[in-house]
């Protein structure tokens, strides 16, 4: 029988949080793919995920033994320092609702009915311009079905109800917008918050939602649109940047900041002022004084002037719009579009079909190592990029003198390559998980390269022959438990050696547990080593992925 909640508790609201960030993950390039509004830059998915991410890890720092208000307070202050994009403004401000509610203890039936309606009311006032056929859509059309309810309604009727509205929503948004029309899609930002409304189901009922995939259409119409659209921002391009015209007015650049020490009235001036220069504007807060400000515009240094003006600004991110249609329309080869390109490669080194798929939904390009693999094929790789820098995730497949000299042969071959101290796939899952494209490639690789060294890791073996080791001798078929690449554990049998050597790794501390689940172990081991942590180590927090790797039964990280 599946179990249900009455009542959205912290543990429950971190369930909610880590789901979002899977589905959101999980779907990414769907959303993307489907983003033409208000600018078509395929990065509304990304944006949404990223910024939950941030809530997340905001979350994560508030403790495992964290009450309900405060993991909401956490969730509203981390997706509002982190927001990305028009898209993230917008969600921290439901994050900053749910903060809101919370602030009494769990979530009920009634709790999230004024969840909602102030989550409309906030971004009603923290959006510029409100369009029918966006996420705003969405929002109002969860308000409208939980209002509707009898505040007696069960808390499992109330979000299977709103998650069904939303989703109803999203479809209605392709007939409510031109450029959605036109394009033939529903509206991206629309389909992440439908998403999350999902998450919540899941949560609360234990039920997945059957739902739909979208994708854009490749018709003979889009075509033409296409070559239209090529010919406008043809007439805009200069010299200085690439500028994309929407609704008549050019925009250039996106520009993101935070603002701290700032009261409502200075908020709503600098949303005067920042629609003053451009469009998309939200400025978005999480309760506590700190703002998202969000703008597209020409004139990115006279947009953060703007917020220097109000107050203090930190996290200044500006992007510019338009690169790849520049290049189309200059006639550039695909030589020439591919050095124009912006960003950097992300390339693992990974064993198993699971561990795969989950770099793959983290956006990392794949090299298989199920067997050992030699210097060279990661040397094709990373000249194969599409990007000059690229950052490596090794994953303790080659040794260090291989990846040197793979390094140096690459930098020659052009590109800029960083390796990544990562020991094993759940230290590039941990570096992964705090990726930003946004930053510096040496930024983001010191962040990464933190979050890798910042997780404990450690495998579980079958020893194949009798050796020596720190702990005494194993014999052939003992599980062996080893704390990175040291052995610490011989026990007869596999639960035994992973339980104590979760132990050992746990004695320093720590609040979440990853569990990589490999090809050799049986179907409920990873469920076994979760209900250990759970019953062992109260107040941490356990992901079970199957893996599918060869060799280690499972491989454990603590962050």
């Amino acid at each position: 029988m599946v179990d249900v909640l009455e009542s959205i508790d912290a543990g429950a609201l971190r369930q909610w949080a880590y789901r979002c960030v899977d589905s959101l993950t999980a779907r990414c390039d769907e959303i993307d793919a489907l983003n033409v509004f208000p600018i078509p830059d395929s990065d509304t998915g990304t944006n949404l995920m990223f910024t939950f991410r941030a809530a997340v890890e905001s979350m994560r720092g508030a403790g495992p033994a964290a009450d309900t208000r405060t993991v909401g307070r956490a969730l509203a202050v981390g997706a509002v320092a982190g927001a990305r994009g028009n898209s993230g403004v917008i969600l921290s401000q439901l994050l900053r609702a749910v903060a809101e509610a919370a602030a009494d203890g769990p979530l009920d039936t009634v709790s999230v009915q004024a969840m909602l309606r102030r989550a409309k009311v906030l971004v009603s006032g923290a959006v510029s311009v409100p369009v029918e056929g966006t996420m705003l859509t969405v929002l109002a059309a969860a308000d409208r079905d939980a209002s509707a309810h009898d505040a007696n309604v069960a808390l499992t009727t109330l979000v299977v109800d709103i998650a069904e509205a939303t989703a109803r929503a999203v479809d209605s948004t392709t007939d409510q917008l031109v450029e959605l029309r036109e394009a033939g899609v529903v509206d991206a930002g629309a389909l992440g918050l439908s998403v999350v409304f999902d998450a919540l189901v899941e949560v609360v009922t234990g039920r997945t939602p059957p739902r739909r995939r979208y994708r854009r259409p490749h018709d003979h119409e889009r075509t033409h649109r296409g070559a239209a659209s090529r010919r406008a921002t043809d007439s805009c391009v200069t010299s200085d940047a690439v500028q994309v015209s929407t609704s008549g007015r050019p925009l250039g650049y996106e520009v993101v900041y935070v603002v701290h020490g700032i009261d409502e009235a200075q908020a709503t001036s600098l949303r005067t002022a920042l629609a003053d220069l451009g469009d998309s504007v939200v400025v978005a807060g999480d309760g506590s004084g700190a703002w998202s400000a969000h703008v597209h515009t020409t004139d990115p240094g006279g947009a953060v002037d703007c917020g220097i003006a109000t107050g203090a600004v930190r996290g200044v991110r500006i992007s510019c719009f338009g690169l790849a249609e520049s290049a189309a329309g200059a006639g550039l080869d695909t030589h020439d579009r591919t050095a124009l390109s912006v960003g950097r490669d992300i390339l693992a080194l990974v064993a198993g079909d699971g561990a795969a798929d989950l770099y793959v939904q983290e956006g990392a390009t794949v090299v298989r190592c199920d067997e050992a693999i030699d210097s060279s094929v990661l040397h094709r790789a990373i000249v194969g990029m599409k990007h000059r820098e690229v950052l490596v995730l090794p994953n303790g497949a080659l040794s260090a003198h291989e990846l040197v000299a793979v390094g140096a042969a690459a930098r020659a071959d052009g590109k800029d390559v960083v390796m990544l101290p990562c020991s094993a796939m759940v230290q590039g899952l941990a570096a992964l998980a705090v990726h930003d494209a946004a930053r510096a490639a040496v930024d983001d690789a010191f962040t990464m390269s933190e979050a890798a060294a910042g997780t404990r890791w450690g495998s579980l073996r079958i020893a194949h022959e009798r050796s020596l080791t720190w702990v005494g001798t194993c014999e052939p078929g003992d599980s062996i438990g080893l704390a990175g690449q040291e052995v610490v554990i011989v026990a007869a049998r596999p639960l035994d050696a992973g339980c104590r050597l979760l132990d050992q790794l746990l004695a320093t501390g720590g609040e979440m547990v990853t569990v990589l689940v490999g090809a050799q172990a049986s179907e409920d081991f990873g469920a076994q080593l979760a209900e250990y942590v759970t019953a062992a180590h109260p107040g941490v927090d356990v992901v079970v992925y199957t893996g599918g790797q060869p060799g280690d039964l499972v491989q454990f990280g603590v962050e």
